[in-house]
């Protein structure tokens, strides 16, 4: 069978990203025949060698409206594409789209409120009206984030990663199944869960306020256990003014590559996890249990 696969990119940064990378290697390991067409590539990032990928669609951003000729596929796959343009198009092919995110749901901050508490209203432009400062952005935004639901109404089937997920899809008029994320972290090291040497505790993740790096920091520092806190990620957080003295005495890693994030999983006497946006899919919470 060949299969078609859209992605805005081909990258090894995130959960997402490792997500199709792992169904393409094990489609490849079935037998299938694997193309995948690529808005933006990262450097480093590794698929097998069967894989063929079409990386001319790049805008500089995202994958770009598809009006140009790929190849026929029997099954066609958008995952973690979010261009309605791009959308549509594989709807008309008879498609399947992944959701990974909020995008295509919550025109603003992740199914958070102003106040940041949890969002259970469905989009709409009044239910959203109070996240946005500027009328005309939110008005923009809203529209765009319909026509991604739109469009994902059209396609053949909707996956999503947890039941979370389907809620929210079901809430803008969409079916979605749920079939969960492969993971792979820790085979990669060849260390048995019995030989692990627990000497740290780990926040693992993007850098940035809603996945509440401030608050695992403070509860480190209350708990006032015998272990360093370690910080695997990147993001806007370290441009902070007070990120230096925010992170005093904790070691901040910076981004760990893939390959080496299974024996970083390992050393973890805990992991912290107190994001305060709803996680459509907390990967690593499942990657610690491996």
């Amino acid at each position: 069978m060949r299969v078609l696969h859209l992605t805005d990119r081909l990258s090894a940064r995130g959960g997402a990203d490792w997500h199709l990378l792992g169904v393409m290697a094990e489609q490849v390991r079935r037998g299938h025949e694997v193309i995948v067409a690529v808005g933006r590539r990262d450097p480093g990032v590794v698929t097998p060698a069967q894989v063929v990928e079409v990386p001319v669609l790049a805008d500089g951003r995202r994958l770009a409206p598809v009006s140009m000729a790929l190849p026929q596929a029997d099954v066609v796959h958008v995952h973690n594409a979010i261009g309605p343009a791009v959308l549509r198009w594989v709807a008309t092919k008879n498609g399947l789209a992944t959701v990974q995110d909020h995008r295509s749901f919550c025109p603003g901050r992740g199914k958070l409120t102003a106040a940041g508490e949890v969002c259970r209203v469905a989009m709409s432009a009044d239910a959203c009206a109070d996240c946005f400062d500027d009328p005309g952005y939110r008005d923009a935004i809203v529209a765009l984030t319909g026509e991604r639901r739109d469009a994902l109404r059209g396609m053949a089937a909707v996956v999503v990663l947890s039941r979370y997920m389907q809620a929210e899809l079901a809430d803008v008029g969409i079916d979605a199944t749920v079939i969960p994320p492969f993971v792979h972290c820790l085979r990669h090291t060849g260390e048995a869960p019995a030989n692990r040497q627990r000497d740290c505790v780990l926040f693992a993740g993007r850098l940035v306020d809603a996945k509440g790096v401030r608050d695992a920091i403070a509860a480190w520092r209350e708990a006032d256990v015998d272990l360093p806190l370690v910080i695997a990620g990147t993001g806007s957080l370290r441009r902070a003014p007070d990120f230096a003295a925010l992170t005093a005495g904790v070691e901040v890693l910076g981004w760990v590559p893939h390959e080496r994030f299974g024996a970083l999983l390992a050393r973890a006497h805990a992991l912290l996890l107190p994001s305060r946006w709803q996680e459509p899919f907390g990967i690593v919470g499942l990657e610690a249990l491996w």
